[in-house]
């Protein structure tokens, strides 16, 4: 395990200021093939990644969701495919899977935003009926995360963690 890895884990932070910035194209096109790196269930690979650079497409979706996001340079609209994974893990992979496969895309990604200088958030809070229509999402699919992207106005230490290592550990021997 690399110290950069380690570090990396430590120090990201939620950021929802971003500059203006344009990001380049290579550095997006990085972080998202380290979404799709991720490990999920039967390798299925369930995910689809909407990269939103589009003013008007932004400020539809901060109208449905956190209006902060809309100055984020580029949104990653982070959506699974409940059929895919469905089809070979029933409902378990419907109602868990899917979802365990796309948070650890979009951690990846989150990772990979910090590695680069580059702000990013989590967010969960929105209208997925809205997204749907405005990305023209198929019916299968569902959008579970957008991301905002961008170079943050400052640079703020990452909140402390609320609880203990020990708070959150059970060993069973």
């Amino acid at each position: 395990m690399t110290k950069d890895l380690i570090d990396a884990i430590q120090r990201r932070r939620s950021v929802r200021k971003f500059k203006p910035d344009p990001i380049p194209d290579p550095t997006i096109g990085r972080i998202l093939d380290c979404g799709r790196m991720a490990p999920s269930a039967g390798n299925i690979e369930p995910w689809f990644f909407y990269v939103v650079k589009n003013n008007d497409i932004k400020h539809k979706l901060a109208q449905c969701s956190e209006s902060w996001i809309e100055n984020a340079p580029v949104l990653i609209v982070v959506v699974a495919d409940y059929d895919q994974v469905m089809k070979r893990y029933g409902e378990r992979g419907r109602d868990l899977y899917v979802l365990q496969d796309t948070a650890a895309a979009t951690q990846n990604m989150l990772l990979a935003a910090h590695g680069y200088g580059i702000g990013s958030c989590w967010v969960g809070d929105f209208d997925d009926q809205k997204v749907k229509q405005i990305l023209q999402i198929p019916e299968e699919q569902k959008p579970v995360a957008i991301i905002p992207l961008g170079y943050p106005v400052e640079n703020e230490e990452r909140p402390a963690v609320h609880k203990t290592l020990s708070e959150v550990v059970k060993i069973i021997h």
